[in-house]
């Protein structure tokens, strides 16, 4: 058969820091789940919640980590929003508070333990 190639989900490999754990804590208190971890201690490790899947590496260069950023689409992401609210917001951009942006994408911004910053979207319509 003579099917096009077609791309599926990224999976971005990003610092998590000095301490995995408390990387891995942060991200399993947003709903990811850890499906593995490599090293003793913990050098990297994959979580994933439904089909977003992100590798944890352990790394302290915290320049590189500020300058981090990706986007995760998603389905329900006033839900989304509020799971996060209901949990204090701490993890919410200060910036990055839910909005709908000119370019038609409701979206808002997390920061991770480390200073990545990751923003949820889903398109308008």
């Amino acid at each position: 058969m003579n099917k096009p190639p077609v791309l599926g989900n990224i999976s971005p490999i990003i610092p998590a820091g000095g301490d995995m754990e408390k990387a891995i804590a942060f991200y399993e208190q947003l709903g990811f789940t850890t499906i593995h971890k490599e090293g003793d201690p913990v050098i990297m490790a994959i979580i994933k919640r439904d089909c977003a899947e992100i590798f944890l590496q352990k790394n302290d260069d915290q320049h590189l980590a500020e300058w981090t950023t990706f986007r995760i689409k998603v389905d329900g992401i006033e839900q989304l929003y509020q799971e996060f609210q209901a949990q204090g917001g701490q993890m919410i951009h200060p910036n990055g508070q839910l909005q709908t942006q000119p370019w038609g994408m409701k979206e808002f911004a997390i920061i991770d333990v480390t200073g990545v910053c990751i923003t949820f979207f889903e398109p308008e319509n």
